[in-house]
């Protein structure tokens, strides 16, 4: 029996995906950019797609954009989730995610710009960066790592210190993004009950290589 109809049916599969796929990078643009309330039909030119391809996997425009935030978002915590998944002092992995991220406003500047453009979204999200960031505060307190009272406050405060520190490198494009980075989670870190010295020796401690595991 001929496998031609299984065959089609992939190929018809792959092809939707790279529409999709195509119509999610042209909307993750245009957020980095600033523009979203272009027409679909400026999505679509983007994309190199149909305007029909586009209702074929979105009902609006706000879902796009919806669906490329989330994207962008979940695929960057899935990374630092492999990128820190050796690291046994759960301070340390909050530490070095969060010196990672604020080190994106130099490296992928677009990214940085999409976090900061959906900001109320993603601190709500259920995906991405914020449950990752109350799991791993939520570890240091169970290791006694962190002297936290209120779980919902610490996410807060460091998802308004990583917000303010990326306007401030986005707004001052001549101050080192690392030592600036650094001294804010360090900070943070004293915050949340750790001394001067261990917060210290946490945030000189070496980085895993962001670029060569991105690829």
């Amino acid at each position: 029996m001929s496998n031609a109809p299984t065959q089609q049916a992939n190929r018809l599969d792959r092809r939707k995906a790279r529409t999709r796929a195509a119509l999610i990078r042209a909307a993750q643009t245009l957020i980095a950019e600033g523009r979203t309330n272009v027409p679909i039909l400026e999505i679509t030119q983007a994309a190199d797609v149909g305007m029909g391809s586009f209702y074929n996997h979105f009902e609006t425009k706000e879902q796009l954009f919806e669906a490329a935030v989330e994207a962008v978002m979940d695929g960057y915590g899935q990374l630092l989730d492999d990128l820190t998944k050796d690291i046994e002092d759960p301070a340390e992995v909050f530490a070095c995610s969060f010196r990672l991220t604020g080190r994106l406003q130099r490296r992928e500047p677009e990214l940085s710009r999409v976090f900061l453009n959906n900001v109320l979204r993603l601190l709500s999200a259920d995906s991405g960066l914020a449950p990752r960031v109350r799991r791993d505060i939520k570890a240091a307190m169970d290791a006694g790592r962190f002297d936290v009272e209120d779980l919902d406050v610490a996410v807060t405060m460091s998802a308004g210190a990583l917000i303010a520190l990326s306007q401030l490198l986005l707004d001052q494009p001549e101050r080192d993004v690392e030592e600036t980075t650094d001294r804010v989670t360090e900070e943070l870190l004293r915050m949340f009950g750790l001394r001067a010295a261990a917060a210290r020796r946490i945030c000189k401690l070496p980085l895993p290589a962001l670029e060569a595991a991105a690829r």
